[in-house]
């Protein structure tokens, strides 16, 4: 793995808020070349939000966001895009009945001529898109198929090769396994390792930590908007990301705390039904 001296991405105490409701707090990321960082939480850890401000979609309330070292605001997608940060979201803004190649050039077609004669450059378009696909070992059987006919795991790499053709630095992939199964899964897992070797700095957000692990060089949880972890790959295991995962400390305290409970006295609930049962009479 190359050696890099400089972070691409880094976020420092970086908060969002939405009127009174915060919905990131103080959280602190940073993504190199060649590495996959993996954000992970629950639903409503604020994931949707990290990958929103990263990629354009919203602009950060506090702390710092610096691409390159530079501080940056973006005002839309396209400012993070002209900046080498993509993003492939779990909708993959493919159009399932254009073929294959249609989509990986939508809205980057080639095209020749001036307006109103303008025309689309369709073979040049078939033959790189081919070409740019087999390079990351995808083949598809026809470069004219239409993308519904393709599985979800090679939609999903259809979508990554195209980010990678169009010059990303910095890949963001928001949940790109959720609802494969294992082999597909396995597909795009795969993928993301190929985007990490051909240098590209890869932010993985995902709640299994099981995918995480496989890929990821660095892992940082979210929890309720803030920082629960942050750590190399060095420093963790398997067990320890799915412990934290899981709530593990959470889990502890309640398993302590439900140990010190005594059981009721059987007696003296008996003793209290009969008092009760008499009164009735």
């Amino acid at each position: 793995m190359p050696e890099t001296t400089s972070n691409i991405i880094e976020l420092a105490g970086v908060g969002k808020n939405f009127g009174n409701i915060h919905a990131l707090s103080d959280v602190s990321i940073s993504v190199r070349s060649s590495e996959v960082s993996c954000i992970l939480g629950d639903n409503g850890a604020g994931k949707s939000t990290l990958i929103k401000i990263i990629s354009g979609l919203h602009q950060h309330s506090t702390g710092t966001y610096k691409v390159d070292g530079k501080a940056v605001k973006f005002a839309s997608p396209r400012d993070a895009l002209d900046r080498g940060i993509a993003t492939v979201y779990q909708d993959l803004a493919l159009v399932p009945l254009m073929p294959v190649w249609r989509n990986f050039f939508l809205g980057s077609e080639l095209t020749s001529g001036f307006w109103p004669f303008r025309k689309l450059r369709a073979e040049e378009m078939r033959t790189t898109a081919d070409a740019e696909l087999r390079q990351m070992g995808i083949q598809v059987p026809d470069i004219n198929q239409q993308v519904n006919t393709l599985s979800g795991g090679q939609r999903q790499v259809l979508a990554i090769a195209r980010a990678i053709h169009f010059g990303a630095r910095v890949l963001i992939l928001d949940e790109p396994t959720a609802a494969l199964g294992v082999k597909q899964a396995g597909v795009v897992l795969k993928y993301i390792s190929a985007a990490r070797d051909a240098g590209l700095g890869v932010i993985f957000i995902t709640h299994n930590p099981h995918h995480a692990f496989m890929v990821g060089d660095h892992f940082t949880i979210l929890k309720q908007g803030t920082v629960d972890l942050s750590a190399p790959r060095a420093e963790l295991t398997l067990d320890d990301l799915t412990h934290h995962m899981a709530g593990g400390a959470e889990l502890e305290a309640l398993e302590h705390e439900l140990s010190r409970m005594e059981a009721p006295d059987v007696g003296a609930v008996h003793e209290l039904h009969e008092h009760r049962m008499g009164e009735t009479k």
